[in-house]
């Protein structure tokens, strides 16, 4: 929902889940989040996050401009690494197992590889990894980075969240990602985590400018 005398910030992710995450996040930001119905996300690359998120906002920003519709544009490239497998599913953690495999199916052959696993019984450290990267309606580019330490359980738990959260055990909870609150998850994820080092960067910076009425 955009608000008049506010900033419009376009995020590029087609993902419904990311998107709401962001917009309960950046909900005390003065700015309002919008997406953009005719983004096309770009062929991602394979070894780091940061450039894959500046690559996603880059592209929508270039989309934007050629739709005759410039201004601020935010992306997320985020990820799980599982200690031993060597910090797989990582930066290719949206096509884990194959792009036609659902978020479930991604789990269960997530669980059955760590099990399967040299170290699968006494090693089930795993992070969760965010990276954001801003385009001012100015050009000034913005990047930070979020991560969270946790566990993979050994079987879901959880309705809630979305990817992975039904198996990534947050220890100092006891609780898997899936079975907090929205509002619990916000104080220690590693998306929340790049999201308030972002706003203070902007807040520094005196960006985004642009308003819309």
């Amino acid at each position: 929902m955009r608000n008049a005398g506010r900033a419009r910030v376009y995020v590029a992710t087609k993902n419904v889940g990311k998107l709401r995450e962001m917009e309960q996040l950046f909900g005390d930001a003065p700015f309002d989040l919008a997406t953009f119905g005719k983004y096309e996300d770009p062929i991602e690359g394979d070894t780091s996050y940061a450039d894959n998120a500046a690559l996603k906002a880059r592209a929508l920003h270039a989309q934007l401009t050629r739709a005759g519709q410039p201004g601020n544009v935010l992306a997320d490239d985020s990820g799980l690494e599982v200690y031993a497998l060597d910090r797989r599913p990582g930066v290719l953690t949206a096509f884990y197992g194959g792009a036609e495999l659902s978020w479930a199916e991604r789990r269960t052959r997530l669980i059955a590889e760590l099990e399967a696993s040299p170290l699968g019984a006494s090693d089930r450290r795993a992070r969760f990894v965010c990276a954001l990267h801003f385009i001012g309606a100015d050009g000034r580019e913005f990047a930070t980075m979020g991560t969270v330490d946790g566990e993979i359980a050994p079987h879901e738990r959880g309705e809630l969240g979305f990817s992975f959260d039904p198996v990534f055990l947050y220890p100092p909870l006891g609780r898997t990602f899936a079975e907090l609150s929205g509002e619990e998850k916000n104080r220690c994820s590693h998306r929340a985590i790049a999201t308030a080092a972002l706003l203070a960067a902007l807040s520094l910076a005196g960006v985004p400018a642009e308003v819309h009425d």
